[in-house]
């Protein structure tokens, strides 16, 4: 029973040796950048990173990473919505294994479980077998936390509030931390995508699910509001990582996507 990684190659390589040169790289460049280095040794709880292909998205996401990685969690729970098939609940992936180019990630399958009974939760394998969203998070995870077992959770048709006990038991321990997967705003101009991306932006920093409803098109939003109601029920502060778009990448200022990382703690 393995969760195969669908996407290796596509939306990052295919290979161990690739995915460490390119994460190395993000490393480079995000040190040689920074200008307040205590940023970087904080801790985090949850994440909130993106899911596109490295080369669009991965700086963002790895800059959250490398800062989850910091608080040395034994379990981290990945919330993705499903791109490809529809369905209406939560599923969660009920495998042993999780594989990667770098190598197999243990499942925590008596969480996932457990998860399951309590909160009624579906196992759809056809809504995981090629999901970017959770996919992507994976390899960085095995680079920042080799040791940390896995928890696949990828949401259809629901209510933001379905996530929210999810989210806060699962934070209940306090060596389990939490991924929540989102892009921003898909296929406006830059300028518009900007604007677009501000009110999300502003809407995690403010932790006030009111404000992505003024214009948010996140596509894993749900996930987000789930986590800024978690993090204020827990009197937790957010923090903005990174913002970009992949016009950053490719030049095309058209038909761009945005993509943002946060960390929660």
């Amino acid at each position: 029973m393995k969760r195969t990684a669908g996407n290796a190659g596509a939306f990052y390589p295919a290979t161990c040796h690739e995915i460490e040169g390119m994460i190395r790289q993000f490393n480079e460049t995000l040190e040689a950048a920074v200008s307040d280095w205590s940023i970087l040794q904080q801790s985090a709880r949850a994440i909130i990173a993106p899911h596109a292909g490295y080369v669009y998205s991965g700086f963002t996401a790895n800059i959250a990473h490398r800062i989850l990685g910091n608080a040395h969690p034994e379990r981290v729970v990945v919330i993705g919505p499903s791109h490809h098939v529809y369905f209406e609940g939560i599923s969660v992936a009920m495998q042993e294994t999780y594989e990667t180019p770098c190598g197999d990630r243990e499942i925590d399958v008596t969480f996932s479980r457990e998860l399951a009974e309590r909160h009624r939760l579906l196992w759809v394998p056809e809504a995981h077998h090629r999901e970017h969203s959770t996919e992507t998070q994976i390899p960085f995870i095995a680079h920042y936390l080799p040791r940390a077992r896995v928890v696949e959770v990828i949401y259809g048709q629901i209510d933001y509030t379905e996530l929210i006990p999810i989210i806060s038991e699962s934070l209940d321990d306090p060596k389990t931390a939490v991924v929540i997967s989102s892009d921003l705003s898909h296929f406006y101009t830059l300028s518009e995508a900007e604007k677009i991306d501000t009110v999300c932006m502003e809407g995690i920093d403010r932790l006030e699910v009111e404000v992505l409803d003024r214009g948010c098109e996140a596509c894993g939003i749900l996930g987000i509001k789930a986590m800024i109601e978690v993090a204020r029920a827990r009197s937790w502060k957010s923090t903005l990582l990174d913002y970009r778009t992949s016009a950053d990448a490719s030049g095309d200022t058209q038909r761009v996507v945005g993509y943002g990382s946060a960390m929660f703690g």
